[in-house]
C-alpha cells in the first residue's frame, strides 16, 4: 500500500489578509481556482481526509485563505525539519459576495503570489469540462513570468470517457507554452483518478523539484 505524504494535513487557520498566516518561513504550496471547480474536494482527496477542506453545493463558500499544516520534510539527518503548508485561497469567479469583497481578495491574492517567500508552486484547479478561464490564464501567465511552478489538476475527468479526457489534456498541451514552469495532469476526487500522481507533484512542489515545461499523461 502506498504511503500518502500529504496525510496528517491538519486546519491551523483561516485568514482575512496574508499578515494573518503562518510566519513566513518554511514551504508551502497554494491551491487556487475557480469556486466550481472542484478544489476543496482535490484538498480533501490528496490528504485523505474527507473532511478537512469545506465542501458545499453552493460554490464561494471558501472566502479567506485557509492554511493546513503537513508533515515536515526531512532533509538528512543533519539538517533541520523543514515546515510545509498547503494554503487554499479563496474560489474566485462565481461567489456571490459583494464587489467590496471581491477586490479585497483580488488585492489579498496578488500580495500574496508576490510577497510570500514560502511559497513553492501552485496547484491551479480547472474544470476539464471547459476552456481556461481569464482567471486561469492570469494566473498562469503570473507563474510564467515570475518562473513559480504551476500544476494543473484537470478535475472533475469522471465526468468524461477516458478519451474525451486525454483529448482535453492535449488540447491543453498545444495550448500552453514551451517555455512555461507548468505540469499538468487529469484528476478525479470522485474516483480516485490521478491522485497518487497528484500527491507526488505536490510533494515535488514543497521540495522546490518540479520538473519544468512538462505534462503528465491521464
Amino acid at each position: 500500500m502506498t504511503i500518502n505524504p500529504l496525510q496528517g494535513a491538519q486546519f491551523v487557520l483561516a485568514a482575512h489578509r496574508i499578515n494573518q498566516l503562518p510566519p513566513d518561513e518554511g514551504a508551502e504550496v497554494a491551491f487556487a481556482g475557480r469556486s466550481n471547480a472542484g478544489k476543496s474536494s482535490a484538498l480533501n482527496a490528496l490528504t485523505g481526509h474527507k473532511g478537512l477542506a469545506r465542501t458545499s453545493k453552493t460554490p464561494g463558500r471558501t472566502q479567506q485563505m485557509v492554511a493546513f499544516s503537513l508533515p515536515p520534510i526531512v532533509h538528512g539527518t543533519a539538517l533541520p525539519l523543514v515546515e510545509t503548508r498547503l494554503i487554499d485561497l479563496p474560489g474566485y469567479g462565481y461567489a456571490k459576495v459583494p464587489e467590496a469583497l471581491r477586490e479585497h481578495w483580488r488585492h489579498e491574492i496578488d500580495r500574496y503570489l508576490h510577497e510570500r517567500r514560502s511559497l513553492r508552486g501552485v496547484v491551479l484547479i480547472v474544470d476539464i469540462r471547459h476552456p481556461l478561464k481569464e482567471f486561469d490564464r492570469t494566473m498562469l501567465d503570473f507563474c510564467f513570468r515570475t518562473e513559480l511552478p504551476c500544476h494543473l489538476l484537470l478535475t472533475k475527468a469522471d465526468k468524461l470517457s477516458r478519451n474525451q479526457a486525454a483529448q482535453a489534456l492535449a488540447a491543453l498541451r498545444k495550448e500552453l507554452d514551451v517555455g512555461m514552469p507548468v505540469t499538468a495532469q487529469v484528476f478525479s476526487s470522485a474516483k480516485g483518478t490521478g491522485v497518487e500522481e497528484a500527491r507526488a507533484a505536490v510533494m515535488q512542489l514543497l521540495e522546490g523539484n518540479i520538473r519544468s515545461a512538462s505534462l503528465i499523461d491521464p
